[in-house]
């Protein structure tokens, strides 16, 4: 019994010896390998660390150019106490029928673009002001001066007395790419140099109901409440653009932002530093979108270009010989997209300058030389555009016309010899109301064909049959345009 005894404490002292060991030699063996916290620089490829620091020499040679616009204006308004049943009882008279004022503040950017201190913002951010304070990156503050402003780009030019201040260079917007980074330089929201960066959405934006002349670049760079009138700038820290507005349903960044482009830019503040105003371009012809629908029925395959839907008396257009109904496809060798291309161009277009058009009509393609001329005051170029109507309505149901009578014409304002039928009604929901021909339209063709009275009107409506579009010509108040009524 005590034999087996000794033999149990032998193995087991045996068995924590030889665990010991055991145990003694794997950490003697693994000791190298223990864990450490990691305390040194982890490895950074050698092209990041150079894009990294390019961006930042960019925005270290952009940001000084760019500056803090602050305005204030006095704001009036005719008051009295019967504007607010609860007036001021401690002083109920004084204030009756005086006017009252206050003074609204906002802010912006600019980008300073010469040495003298001639500085681009947007014209929205120091319209109506009546002080305009701007503060350059080294914090020192000067009075801006208004040099002139061109509402229908929304551009802007100030200056201020300040000499050998940083300026930006300028870039070649038409040279630019869907996908370029660009950086975003302004003060949002009053913080001034604040640096986003983001890439070209898109090129050409238009008809977002912004400015008269829209050829925006749309950016995804942030761009907030008072980056307006600062730069967009590309990866060599060239100013592509003018950021002006943004899209948003809640008043902030949401990723879709515009610019001016640089080159339009350009083009506006060297005038308005040499005349005060600028000079546009003008042919005399009023233009409309050319819709697949129109594009089908003036028998051009491709829906590019700007149908003609009137041209001016005496205008360069009408001496070129240039025709209602025609498509302008080219403009001096460019090809015209749609009517806010051409408008560009037009507009662009230096007074006096031969350009020459390349012209469909009737099936055939011909070429017109058109000499410009300065763009008269209070000329409206564009036709409004009009919506597709429903089709699944009759053609003509709901819409009543009569003949024209020298009062009718009085009473709209049209020259004597007007010819048509007047819109005297319009039933709602019919494929006249989607078109939104209104009350007060007078229709002049039907199909290309002319119309002088109910007669002539009468005859060709019935020539419409079910599952036809007709071509209707429209005059509203001098502006004169296509529109196509469909039926089923």
């Amino acid at each position: 019994m005590k034999k087996k005894i000794l033999i149990g404490i032998s193995i087991l002292l045996t068995g924590f010896f030889l665990g010991g060991l055991t145990f003694y030699i794997l950490g003697k063996v693994t000791s190298n390998y223990r864990y450490v916290p990691y305390s040194g620089t982890p490895y950074v490829p050698r092209q990041i660390i150079e894009t990294s620091r390019a961006f930042s020499d960019i925005v270290n040679a952009v940001s000084p150019a760019v500056v803090n616009i602050s305005t204030t204006k006095v704001v009036r308004r005719e008051g009295g106490p019967f504007e607010d049943p609860f007036f001021d009882l401690f002083s109920p008279f004084n204030d009756f029928n005086m006017p009252k004022k206050w003074k609204e503040k906002s802010l912006g950017s600019g980008v300073v673009v010469s040495p003298e201190g001639y500085i681009i913002t947007n014209n929205h951010v120091i319209e109506k002001a009546d002080e305009i304070k701007v503060t350059l990156v080294d914090r020192r503050t000067f009075k801006g001066k208004l040099v002139g402003a061109d509402p229908k780009t929304d551009i802007a030019i100030i200056r201020i007395d300040a000499g050998n201040i940083p300026t930006l260079k300028w870039g070649d917007s038409d040279k630019l790419q869907v996908g370029e980074f660009v950086l975003a330089v302004g003060s949002p929201y009053g913080l001034s140099n604040t640096v986003t960066m983001g890439i070209i959405s898109a090129v050409g934006r238009a008809n977002v109901g912004i400015a008269d002349y829209e050829d925006f670049i749309q950016t995804d760079a942030a761009i907030n409440p008072g980056n307006s009138g600062g730069p967009l700038v590309n990866i060599k820290g060239e100013m592509i653009g003018i950021n002006t507005a943004i899209f948003s349903r809640t008043g902030g960044y949401q990723g879709i932002g515009f610019a001016v482009p640089s080159n339009m830019v350009r083009l506006v503040i060297d005038q308005l530093i040499e005349k005060g105003k600028v000079v546009r371009g003008w042919i005399g012809v009023t233009i409309q979108e050319l819709t697949p629908e129109l594009a089908h029925e003036f028998g051009i395959k491709k829906s590019k270009g700007a149908l003609v839907s009137d041209v001016a008396k005496d205008s360069p257009a009408g001496r070129a010989g240039i025709m209602r109904g025609d498509i302008i496809v080219e403009f001096n060798g460019k090809e015209i997209k749609d009517v806010s291309s051409l408008r560009n161009m037009v507009a662009q277009s230096k007074s006096g300058n031969e350009i020459t058009m390349k012209i469909y009509r009737a099936g055939k393609e011909f070429v017109v030389k058109v000499v410009i001329v300065e763009l008269p005051r209070e000329v409206a170029e564009v036709a409004p555009e009009n919506p597709a109507p429903d089709p699944e309505l009759k053609m003509l149901t709901g819409l009543t016309v009569m003949n024209l009578s020298k009062e009718i014409i009085r009473q709209l304002g049209f020259n004597k010899d007007e010819k048509g039928v007047v819109v005297v009604k319009i039933e709602p929901g019919s494929p006249a109301d989607d078109a939104e021909i209104k009350k007060g339209d007078i229709i002049k063709e039907i199909n290309k064909e002319r119309i002088d009275n109910l007669e002539d009107f009468n005859r060709l409506a019935t020539k419409i049959q079910k599952n036809e579009s007709a071509l209707v010509f429209i005059n509203r108040s001098g502006k004169k345009f296509y529109v196509i009524l469909k039926a089923l």
